[in-house]
């Protein structure tokens, strides 16, 4: 089976060691992909949140040919906008700066993230993240490039913006991390061009798998949205998850107790996508928690094709052939 994560999270502080500011262990970023490419994984994708993060995610994914990112400001962290010392008219343009130039390497695969979060107005007001979501169209149109995508508690809003600017993403966008009702994911499959990006906080309670179980899978992408999003052991998709797919999970050690080639314990990563041991012995097909999680709900069991659709879905998006 082939897999792309398209949502990895690996400039947060837990990768060098640092949780909530406080240092637990030496920095292990590179046992964190070491492990996700011997799980089997082919190409990831750095988030990126804000100018300062679309640079470091360039530099980082310039370090492995797996490695690709977005360029984009997370809603939430929009008034870096108007806080930008040449105001929002530069900042964007820097973005874009960031954007050519990662394009150019076959680096930069994506504009975003960016969109809407009205469950977290306390960082952002909605009249500022309106305004800088819909300034980022441009890097979209400008670049061709397709999106990645927030999405929480502001359909009516978010589908407002992006219907009015459908033609600066021809080649469509994700929306990741959904986690929301079976109405609105309607409403966002109503509009052809859109994706929707699955991870462990989308099949927390039933509700979520009966939306998943609902999604066509031509237009399903996965993704792990680490070091958060993992699968717990109380969200309602775990009983879809195989022993051999927590493998790595209950060996995980906690952060005070940091063991170099382990796990750390509710710091989710891009290796859960594990190797299964059949009777040749290790073989090269892998199965995926949250794989596992949407071929459940689906009542599917041939999970290869289950993952040989959605890797084609996210590789037309992303990373299409000439």
């Amino acid at each position: 089976m082939r897999f792309i994560d398209i949502g990895a999270n690996l400039l947060d502080e837990m990768y060098t060691g640092q949780y909530n500011d406080k240092p637990y262990h030496p920095p292990d970023l590179s046992a964190v992909l070491e492990r996700a490419w011997a799980a089997g994984l082919e190409k990831l994708m750095i988030t990126a949140g804000s100018l300062k993060e679309a640079r470091a995610a360039l530099e980082l994914a310039k370090t492995d040919e797996r490695l690709y990112c977005t360029v984009g400001c997370h809603p939430t962290r929009c008034k870096e906008f108007e806080d930008h010392p040449g105001g929002p008219e530069a900042y964007l343009q820097e973005l874009l700066e960031v954007l050519k130039e990662g394009q150019a390497l076959g680096k930069v695969v994506a504009v975003g993230e960016c969109g809407l979060d009205y469950e977290r107005l306390h960082f952002c007001d909605a009249d500022t993240q309106k305004k800088y979501f819909e300034a980022q169209f441009r890097l979209a149109k400008e670049s061709g490039l397709p999106m990645f995508l927030h999405l929480r508690a502001a359909a009516d809003d978010f589908l407002d913006i992006t219907g009015r600017h459908l033609g600066d993403f021809p080649r469509g966008g994700v929306v990741h991390s959904f986690d929301g009702t079976a109405e609105e994911a309607a409403r966002v499959l109503a509009v052809p061009q859109l994706a929707i990006g699955i991870n462990g906080c989308s099949l927390k309670t039933d509700d979520n798998l009966a939306v998943v179980g609902g999604l066509p899978l031509e237009r399903i992408m996965l993704e792990t949205d680490c070091p958060w999003c993992e699968i717990r052991p109380t969200h309602a998709g775990r009983k879809h998850v195989s022993a051999e797919a927590l493998a790595g999970v209950t060996g995980a050690k906690d952060r005070k107790k940091f063991m170099p080639g382990c796990q750390v314990k509710s710091r989710n990563e891009p290796a859960n996508i594990r190797h299964v041991r059949g009777p040749g012995g290790l073989h090269t097909a892998c199965q995926w928690q949250v794989l596992e999680v949407v071929a459940g709900v689906k009542g599917r069991t041939d999970l290869e094709a289950v993952a040989d659709v959605i890797f084609g879905n996210t590789e037309r998006m992303f990373f299409p052939t000439a």
